[in-house]
């Protein structure tokens, strides 16, 4: 099971103003194909009893082709593309049911103890499990290191909520995504479409915690910086374009 498909109707809450699906419901299909995909293969959510792990998601690479519809039928795929002792990379296509290619994406994961919270070793059984498809669904997926920029304005404060926590006791990823647009520039978020996404996560986000975000410009590229009250800690950086 080296692919592994699904098809997906898109709903109404995966559509915005426009009748176009958001970046955030794109995000959410991707994580959720990637979730059926380690289910299949024992490594998933409802096996962590069982092998004492969980997936993370360190970095997100998107791009949006063109936008499906409201009620349109979606093939997703997805497939582990490589692995190393720390770092999985999975990769996803989205095509429409005229077989148009419509999403593009590259994602990188680790792997943390459910009791210990630490990163772990990602076993050459959970490798195995997978069965790597050595293809890129992007020709420059490198290594998702951003670089915090030297300047910026804050655009943005927030306190953590119960409502931004997942199952692994953090704010969930997608919610980063949802902190960023908060932090756009009206004139920025109201016109602007952002088909490219890239997240890089660093360091976990917790109930109660208290963020401050940083919005910069460098030449298309929207910037978000998403850091702690003290700005002490670097949290994630968010790039739209």
């Amino acid at each position: 099971m080296a692919i592994f498909e699904h098809e997906y109707r898109v709903g109404l809450s995966d559509v915005g103003q426009s009748n176009k699906i958001t970046n955030k419901a794109t995000l959410r299909i991707l994580e959720n194909i990637a979730g059926m995909h380690s289910e299949a293969v024992g490594c998933g959510i409802n096996s962590m009893d069982k092998t004492g792990i969980s997936w993370i998601i360190l970095g997100w690479k998107i791009k949006i082709i063109s936008r499906p519809i409201y009620d349109e039928v979606l093939e997703v795929r997805t497939w582990a593309r490589s692995f190393n002792r720390a770092i999985s990379y999975r990769d996803y296509e989205v095509y429409d049911k005229s077989g148009n290619l419509m999403i593009i994406a590259t994602s990188k994961w680790a792997v943390i103890d459910i009791n210990s919270g630490r990163l772990a070793e990602i076993t050459p059984e959970i490798i195995n499990a997978y069965k790597c498809e050595e293809k890129h669904a992007l020709e420059d997926d490198d290594d998702m290191k951003m670089k915090e920029p030297d300047e910026k304005e804050k655009t943005l404060e927030y306190t953590i909520m119960r409502r931004d926590i997942d199952i692994n006791k953090h704010v969930h990823n997608l919610y980063y995504l949802d902190y960023a647009n908060e932090a756009l520039p009206e004139e920025i978020y109201k016109d602007a479409k952002f088909d490219n996404i890239e997240i890089m996560y660093k360091k976990q986000i917790k109930l109660g915690d208290e963020i401050n975000c940083y919005y910069s410009k460098e030449e298309d590229k929207n910037i978000i910086t998403i850091k702690s009250k003290d700005d002490k800690i670097l949290h994630a950086i968010v790039e739209l374009s």
